[in-house]
């Protein structure tokens, strides 16, 4: 059975930082690809940046670019979005997704992701 769990979410003031973790079980990341979407109230889910397990390319969203950065560590099937300089519009509940083989990218499109997980929450507000 293929698990995500995320955390590290949580409530910061405007500038601050969080660094959301995603764990995955059932499934390697070693081939695949893992992305991180945020969603905000009213409004779609959206695509913020994601990681290729085997070629560790990425690619962030132009709303992130230069504030945030995603990582993974094989060894302990986890990826890593370390966020920095947040912003008030940053506030979403952010999920973690996943797919077993990507070949050398990954995508910012939802639809392209089998598994995911429940989401964490980040506020940021003063």
């Amino acid at each position: 059975q293929v698990q995500l769990v995320e955390s590290g979410g949580g409530l910061v003031q405007p500038g601050g930082s969080l660094r959301l973790s995603c764990a995955a079980s059932g499934v390697t990341l070693d081939n695949g690809a893992i992305g991180w979407f945020r969603q905000a109230p009213g409004k779609e889910r959206e695509g913020v940046s994601c990681i290729n397990g085997k070629t560790v390319n990425t690619w962030y969203a132009d709303s992130v670019k230069g504030r945030f950065t995603i990582s993974r560590d094989n060894a302990k099937n986890t990826v890593y979005l370390q966020m920095n300089s947040l912003k008030p519009e940053d506030t979403a509940v952010y999920s973690c997704a996943a797919v077993r083989w990507y070949g050398r990218y990954c995508s910012g499109d939802q639809y392209q992701y089998a598994y995911w997980g429940q989401g964490t929450q980040v506020t940021v507000s003063s």
